[in-house]
């Protein structure tokens, strides 16, 4: 517990400056956590980063990763990122052939969708810090909110195994009292900021976001056991890898993207 304390603390000390600053150097680190989070997928199912695969992969990693005002050499192309995927899905097709199903087909598909899902997830991330640090600071706290509540509320009072299967220590108990944390920093954010024109739908959303969080933290949860390790990574002591610290983030970031383009 002390080096998780020390870990986070360090991890947010270098993280936030960066974060509020925001530019060049935000479009920087995300490029570089997106980079390390999809070499662990890669390690987890035992796919060589450094490799055909490899290159195709992370290369349409950081196309689905390029916003603007970087993204004019797709215009000037005449491709869009869909053009990009439909290269990346025959390059990795054909490569299976090349490799005479050394590299197969199951793993061109792993490689795809672990791309689409830390590309897309890192892609919001830079969108909401983009379209206002407030929204940014927002899905940190909900994040920190559900994830303090559903453990602390878990421990006190979990009795019902939420999914056992996936994750044998979360409970319903705890879910729910994750949302509810997340809740009420919802309200007190709201009430310091007012940043929100809808308070009703603000405690909707942040519901739907905390739930979705939750699910996000069970899928990494179902990688890891999918492929029998404990830890995506070991970068950060005590915490694990980069996608075990942002898996809830990579879930509810798309989402709080429609919220603040469509329904707000």
């Amino acid at each position: 517990m002390k080096q998780r304390i020390i870990t986070g603390v360090v991890a947010a000390a270098l993280f936030l400056p960066v974060v509020i600053f925001g530019g060049v150097p935000f479009i920087i680190v995300t490029y570089v956590l997106a980079t390390i989070g999809l070499f662990e997928l890669f390690r987890m199912k035992h796919l060589r980063a450094f490799s055909m695969e490899g290159i195709i992969s992370f290369l349409f990693l950081w196309t689905l990763l390029t916003r603007e005002p970087y993204d004019g050499w797709l215009s000037a192309l005449h491709v869009t990122k869909t053009d990009v995927l439909l290269i990346a899905v025959l390059l990795l097709l054909t490569y299976t052939v090349i490799t005479k199903n050394q590299f197969t087909f199951d793993e061109a598909g792993f490689a795809l969708l672990s791309t689409l899902y830390v590309g897309f997830g890192f892609y919001y991330f830079m969108e909401t810090r983009f379209t206002g640090l407030y929204y940014m600071f927002y899905a940190l706290f909900i994040i920190w909110a559900t994830d303090t509540g559903a453990y602390f509320i878990g421990r006190a009072w979990g009795k019902r195994k939420l999914w056992p299967e996936i994750s044998p220590n979360k409970t319903v108990e705890g879910s729910i009292g994750g949302i509810v944390c997340a809740l009420i920093v919802a309200a007190v954010y709201q009430l310091c900021t007012g940043f929100f024109t809808s308070f009703p739908l603000l405690l909707v959303m942040t519901a739907i976001l905390s739930i979705f969080g939750q699910m996000g933290d069970l899928v990494e949860s179902a990688f890891k056991r999918h492929y029998g390790v404990k830890d995506s990574g070991n970068i950060l002591p005590g915490h694990g890898g980069i996608l075990d610290r942002f898996d809830s983030l990579l879930f509810i970031l798309p989402i709080l993207h429609f919220f603040t383009n469509v329904a707000l």
